[in-house]
């Protein structure tokens, strides 16, 4: 579970602005802030059922963004290369 929570973090830093400024937030509140879909609907007055729909879309929407672009997975490839080089 602590891979996903990483991998979804660093998903959202690269793509992030593609998401909707809702999806953001509750990307947000579930990922970074460890809230419960109960106290995320709470907050947007939402059902729980919705947050987990948005939590869904918005993870379906970042992976298909890294699928396209690619940008995270260039990132690490970079980041690996640069720490062969300094060693």
């Amino acid at each position: 579970m602590l891979e996903k929570i990483d991998r979804m973090i660093m998903l959202k830093d690269f793509y992030g602005p593609l998401l909707t400024e809702r999806q953001q937030d509750v990307i947000d509140c579930y990922y970074e802030n460890d809230w419960s879909l109960a106290e995320i609907a709470d907050n947007l007055d939402i059902s729980r059922q919705a947050v987990y729909d948005l939590i869904r879309r918005a993870e379906a929407s970042l992976e298909d963004y890294e699928i396209r672009l690619g940008f995270m997975e260039r990132y690490k490839n970079n980041r690996q290369h640069w720490q062969e080089i300094h060693d």
